[in-house]
């Protein structure tokens, strides 16, 4: 069962504007890299489901959160079906995102007030999944659909929240772009984690570039 509930979820997404997105094979290596975000600020993770036995490892790292990161809302990503929207629900996910809108996805989350972003690329998709109760949706691939296509969707729409996903990086500019553009949070991921720092281990890095990348999306709200 989640741990928080569809308000407070998406609370902690908005207060601090970022959520990573990362996967590992390794239960260990995903625990450190979860923590080293904690501890840099983060409050709203996404764990992707992406490898074979993703869902051991998602399983793991909840009970890990639940102690060590008692504020962070874990939830996971990559979700395309609901059969596996409602695996990670009953291992403990927070929220569930996807790279598309599927329909039969939001039926299942809804039935738990638990947050479902899908993807979405046009202001069509968007409209059809706040119908059906998507409060928080994902504009991807980010780097492709641009700041101009949140400002230009915000404007007839301006009560959506968005998530922009795809080519994010954790530096001032980037960041500026899509705050000042209106998205309600940014999600991260190879950006903010590097292969060699996450190789070498070096959890301290990935602390400071959260802590560096939030604080660039608080001056840019400011």
């Amino acid at each position: 069962m989640a741990k928080f509930d569809k308000i407070a979820v998406l609370n902690k997404m908005g207060a601090t504007g970022m959520v990573p997105v990362f996967y590992h094979k390794d239960v260990e290596i995903a625990k450190k890299v979860i923590k080293a975000c904690y501890d840099g600020g983060v409050r709203a993770f996404e764990f992707t489901n992406r490898g074979d036995f993703a869902h051991e490892v998602f399983g793991e790292v909840v009970k890990f959160a639940a102690t060590e990161c008692p504020e962070l809302a874990l939830g996971v990503g990559s979700v395309v079906d609901p059969a596996t929207a409602a695996l990670y629900i009953q291992l403990g996910a927070n929220f569930v995102v996807g790279p598309l809108f599927n329909p039969e996805i939001a039926k299942v989350c809804n039935r738990r007030l638990i947050p479902y972003t899908p993807g979405c690329g046009s202001v069509s998709e968007v409209g059809f999944a706040q119908e059906l109760g998507c409060d928080l949706c994902k504009i991807f691939p980010g780097d492709v659909l641009g700041p101009k296509l949140v400002k230009g969707m915000l404007a007839p729409m301006p009560w959506s929240k968005l998530m922009v996903t795809g080519g994010v990086s954790p530096d001032e500019e980037n960041l500026s772009s899509w705050i000042k553009a209106g998205v309600f949070c940014v999600g991260m991921g190879s950006k903010l984690f590097p292969k060699d720092v996450v190789a070498a281990g070096n959890w301290q890095a990935i602390t400071d570039k959260c802590k560096e990348a939030l604080g660039y999306i608080a001056k840019a709200r400011g």
